[in-house]
């Protein structure tokens, strides 16, 4: 696994990712059975994010501070700020279309 920005972050980051491994692993697993209807999809992923907030939560949010305190040190928040200004991303992007959408089958 990768380092983190910051080598003090880094012990942060192997803990996180191996939290978010582990827990993604679980989640992958049985989504499937989970998908047979929206209502039990959308209830299996509420409960999974629940799971994850009380197993990754606190990590991520160590981890997350850690790291922008190491922007702010390296003056990376200005760049960073300025490329949000100048690129807002506003709305999640459009999937791409198919071929077949809006076809209905005969």
């Amino acid at each position: 696994m990768a380092h983190s920005l910051s080598p003090q972050c880094t012990p942060l980051k192997l803990e996180y990712d191996s939290c978010f491994n582990t827990w993604f692993e679980g989640y992958l697993e049985p989504a499937i059975a989970a998908a047979e209807t929206p209502a039990k999809r959308e209830a299996y992923s509420r409960q999974k994010a629940t799971e994850f907030q009380e197993k990754c939560g606190k990590i991520w949010e160590s981890y997350r501070d850690c790291v922008s305190k190491a922007v702010k040190e390296k003056g990376l928040d200005t760049l960073l700020q300025q490329a949000r200004d100048e690129n807002p991303l506003t709305e999640p992007p459009l999937p791409p279309s198919t071929p077949s959408d809006g076809l209905k089958s005969s």
